[in-house]
Parts: C-alpha cells; structure tokens; sequence
C-alpha cells in the first residue's frame, strides 16, 4: 500500500483491523492491571461459557434452499440471564459474537442489571432477503437455538439487520413451540405483544444522557457545544435529536453515502433517520462531506454511532474533538484508543453510552414478567435515573484514580462480576 492511499483503504487494512474478541480482551486486560481483581476470575472472564453454531436452512422464493449459519455466543452468567442482540450480517463471525457477547456483560455490570452477556447472529445480507424469507429464516433459526433461550436462560434483542418484527417472530415461533405465549423470551418487540415504550429510542437517549453528563462534567454548556454524529440510523438519530432538543449545535450526520455538514447547525428533526428512510442523508444536503471527514471535524464532541474500528491508528492524529462519546460498539481500535489517551481526549465508552438499549430491554422483560406495562414516560424517567447512577459511579472511579474513562467504567463493571463470582464460587 503507497503512502498516498486513503483512509478508508487503511481502516480496512488487515495489519489495523481488530476484531471484537481482541478489543474485548486488550480492554480487560488493560482494566484488571489497574485493579486488584482476582486473577483466576480475569482468566475466566476471557473466554465464553458456550458458544453455539447452527446450520438454517431456509426455503428462497423461487424454491430453492439455501443453508446459513447460525451463531449465539453466551459468555459469563454468573449476575443473571445472558442479554444480548441478534443481528443478520454478512460479516457475522463466531469470534465476533464472543467478542460483543463480552461487551454485553461488561455492560450489564455496568448498569448493575442482572444479567450476564450473549450476542448471536446469523451470516446472511438481510437486503438480499425478501420479507418472507426473513421471516423463515427467522423461525428456522429460532427453532435450532430453542434450547438455548428462555426469558430465564438467554433473552435475545435486535441489533444490525434485525429490528422488532424480527423480535415477534422469534417470540412466536419460541411460544408456539412451548404451547403458550412467552413475551419474556426476547425484547425490543413490538409493544403489542410485549414490547416496551422506549425501547427503540434507548440506546440513542442514553447516548444523548452521557453526553450532557460529559459536557457538564467539563464545564461546557450544551448550548455552546458543537457535535458530529457518525451515522444516523437508530442510535445516532435519536443521540443527534436530542442533543438539538436540549440546544446543542449538530453541524454533522452522516450515512453509508456520506454526511450532511452544516455549520450553523441541523435541523435534525428535518433528515429522516435510517430507519425513516434508508441512506437519505445526503440527500437532504446543501453540502456533502465524507464519512472520514466528518470524523475530523473540529468540533466539541464527536460521537461515532455507526460501526466498529472507525477511528484507528491512520486517522486518530486528524481527531480534534476534546470528547468522544461511543454509541457504536467497538468504534476505536485499541491503539487509536492509546493514542487519545495520550492526548487526554475524553472518551466515554461504549459500555456506557449506548447501554440504554439494554437497560430498557430489562424493563421489557420486568413489564412482560409482571404482565404490566409501563408508560414511555416512566420508562424515559427510570432510563435517566439508572444512566445517572451508572454515571457517577464510573465517575468515582474515574476520580479516585489517575484512569481513564474506559479503564474506570470496566473497573466498575468487573469488580461487580468479581464479587458475584467470589460469592458463587467455582462449580465443583
């Protein structure tokens, strides 16, 4: 590769990629050397406690069967049920479902939820599926991992390709299975059959929450705060929406085709979100940037809210935000993420920022448990509450030590899975 290659041809080069597992297991290895954490636990805490792979054969419209592979990765248990997404994707690998199933428990325990972490998914491009043989495909898949879930073994969600029709398939066909209706099962449905309000919106909000908690924690008035958003489906739309409710000026958005740039600030309200209207962004753009240049802008916050290894060793230098808010997952490698440190850039972490996903996810299954649902307001007040307080713990811990904000959220996290493991012991 000649030094003049773009950014985009070096993220993708093999020698800076960085898969989930490996981040989640430099990032646990990083914390635990700042803490007193068992070392026998941390060991434990590398691995999954079972990873399941199945084969989906699934009927194609024109008669054909095609065989995908299946994954869910279930990796610690020891605070609760596994909790994690489900998402169709090409790109789908076993050693990324462990990776992000890691991700989720550090998040649980981070939030003080109680549950451990799971992620599956299956390889497919769900855009080369028509609706139909999504939903077979759907059905068949819950039917191979049917001995693994149960709203008190392992609770499914939405994550990429897959969203709340998916989630009510799975619900019927795990119930139709079982012989009684089972809302529990899964979460993010649809809130007539289970679903709770708030829950789409979630992960979007909770990223908004940390923001104004970050800018407050430094000083800075959200009204006089400048932000770019990478990515305007689910997350990043409802992150980029609040924050110009709340009176921050988001000069970026951003889609596959590029990002809106507007300095005087957008109108979010006015762009239609992924979901709303798939990768129209730039369409409602007086003035087009790129995706890598949207991630240099000089603005206060930059908040990455669409995929994982965005910010890397080639481009952390052009970085200029003083603080970055994770709303994807896995959105800066391991030494772009040394590198800010280096320059104290402020970078609040994902098992932070975006756990209102499963934080509402949690009040689904309590809603579809106790068979009473909540309000979206009560819903959005309990969000805020449990955001607060995951906050000002990660915030001790980020204090009482020279840390950083990655570091002292995990600190948080595994001291909480240490005890639970201390307390339960090792089986037999």
């Amino acid at each position: 590769m000649t030094p003049n290659s773009s950014q985009k041809q070096n993220q993708t080069d093999p020698i800076e990629f960085e898969s989930a597992l490996e981040t989640a297991r430099r990032q646990l290895a990083h914390a635990a050397s700042h803490s007193a954490l068992n070392p026998n636990i941390v060991e434990r805490l590398k691995y999954p406690a079972k990873v399941h792979e199945v084969t989906v054969p699934v009927q194609r419209d024109d008669g054909t069967v095609e065989v995908f592979t299946g994954y869910r990765a279930q990796h610690d248990s020891v605070r609760g049920p596994y909790k994690g997404g489900l998402r169709y994707h090409p790109d789908v690998t076993r050693d990324e479902c462990v990776g992000l199933a890691m991700w989720m428990t550090w998040k649980c325990a981070v939030m003080n939820i109680p549950f451990g972490g799971a992620k599956g998914g299956v390889v497919v491009n769900p855009k080369d599926l028509s609706p139909d043989e999504k939903e077979r495909l759907t059905r068949r898949f819950t039917q191979e991992i049917r001995d693994v879930i149960s709203p008190a073994r392992d609770i499914p969600a939405p994550d990429m390709g897959t969203d709340a029709q998916t989630m009510a398939w799975i619900m019927d066909a795990y119930s139709m299975q079982q012989g009684e209706t089972t809302p529990g099962v899964v979460t993010g449905k649809p809130p007539v059959v289970g679903g709770s309000e708030g829950r789409e919106e979630a992960p979007g909000r909770s990223v908004a929450i940390i923001t104004q908690l970050a800018c407050e924690y430094y000083d800075r008035q959200l009204e006089e705060t400048t932000v770019a958003v990478q990515g305007y489906g689910s997350v990043g739309a409802n992150a980029a929406r609040l924050l110009d409710e709340w009176g921050a000026t988001v000069v970026a958005i951003s889609d596959v085709n590029g990002a809106m740039y507007e300095p005087d600030g957008i109108n979010t309200a006015s762009v239609p979100s992924h979901n709303e209207e798939p990768e129209a962004v730039t369409q409602y753009a007086d003035n087009v940037i790129s995706n890598d240049e949207l991630l240099t802008l000089d603005v206060d916050v930059l908040i990455p809210a669409a995929l994982g290894n965005v910010i890397t060793k080639e481009n952390v230098e052009a970085i200029v935000a003083d603080i970055v808010v994770e709303g994807a997952n896995g959105p800066i490698t391991s030494s772009a993420d040394a590198i800010l440190a280096e320059r104290d850039v402020a970078v609040i972490p994902d098992i932070l920022a975006n756990a209102g996903g499963v934080t509402v996810s949690y009040f689904e299954w309590l809603q579809d448990i106790n068979r009473r649902a909540w309000s979206l307001e009560r819903v959005n007040d309990e969000l805020e509450s449990e955001m607060q307080a995951a906050w000002d713990a990660v915030l001790t811990e980020f204090e009482q030590q020279d840390i950083t904000w990655r570091d002292a959220a995990y600190i948080v996290a595994l001291s909480r899975i240490s005890e639970a493991h201390e307390a339960r012991g090792l089986w037999p």
